[in-house]
């Protein structure tokens, strides 16, 4: 079999030089071309190159030292630089675009639109592509994390209950509204911490560790939140317990803590009907 991971990162040794570059040995694969605009400065042979290797306009190997913005087995938001009549090419940061077939695409993508996909090798003909439909992607394995755990979240859609997020570049989980302080957008990564994981397999996420051990965590997130409102928020000290904790996952105490925090930073005013920021220069 093959040593080369395609569509991925791969140490390679250079064997030879030549006009046009460089070539790297491929082991089974062959000598694999390294065009010359990609070739290190004082390259020389036995040197080795940390190289991705993808296909060029004519399904050859060849390699590159540009970082592509995803890589295979990977899910990421890229945009659509033109389409034909077999389907959609995204731009993912190389000379050649990514191949988007008809059957891979959940709707008609169109050109600048911008789509969560996830790249993969071709079985029958050997070529990298990828597919909106990520579900099909996702691992069907039971996700084992512990409560609180940090995790890298990629933003996926919005649905009524809040955000559907794909998890560690492998599950599936939710943000849901009440736990989402800041504007979110498909594409967008972000920390996010375990909140619990259902006998399902599904992950509730919150932005904020549950908690919050320093109270300096919360008031940075209730600075956030104040902003996503638009600078003003109806809560205060009188606000219920519920509510607080319903909207924050916190108790009165912290969120009472967080604005004395605050307002003694000067970062807010507090008045009658809530908290107002206070503008900044």
């Amino acid at each position: 079999m093959s040593h080369i991971r395609l569509g991925k990162y791969n140490q390679l040794e250079v064997v030879k030089e030549v006009d046009f570059g460089v070539y790297l040995d491929g082991g089974e694969d062959g000598e694999i071309l390294l065009p010359k605009r990609y070739v290190p400065q004082g390259c020389v042979p036995s040197d080795v190159l940390n190289v991705f290797i993808y296909l060029d306009m004519e399904e050859r190997l060849i390699a590159t030292t540009l970082q592509p913005y995803v890589q295979v087995g990977e899910f990421a938001c890229l945009e659509v630089a033109w389409v034909n009549q077999f389907g959609a090419f995204l731009d993912w940061g190389l000379m050649k675009d990514l191949f988007v077939p008809y059957r891979e695409q959940k709707t008609k993508m169109v050109k600048g639109g911008k789509y969560i996909v996830y790249v993969y090798i071709d079985e029958e003909s050997y070529r990298i592509a990828a597919s909106a439909k990520v579900e099909h992607f996702l691992s069907k394995e039971h996700p084992v994390y512990e409560a609180g755990e940090e995790v890298d979240a990629l933003v996926w859609q919005r649905t009524d209950l809040g955000y559907k997020v794909i998890v560690d570049n492998k599950f599936s989980g939710m943000l849901y509204h009440n736990e989402v302080f800041q504007p979110l957008s498909p594409g967008k990564h972000v920390l996010a911490y375990i909140r619990q994981v259902r006998e399902d397999g599904k992950i509730d996420l919150a932005l904020q560790k549950a908690g919050f051990e320093k109270i300096d965590d919360f008031a940075e997130t209730l600075l956030q939140y104040i902003e996503a409102q638009g600078g003003f928020t109806p809560m205060n000290d009188k606000t219920d317990a519920a509510v607080i904790y319903n909207t924050f996952g916190v108790s009165k105490k912290t969120f009472k803590k967080a604005v004395g925090d605050l307002y003694k930073k000067r970062l807010i005013v507090l008045e009658k009907e809530g908290i107002r920021l206070v503008p900044q220069d």
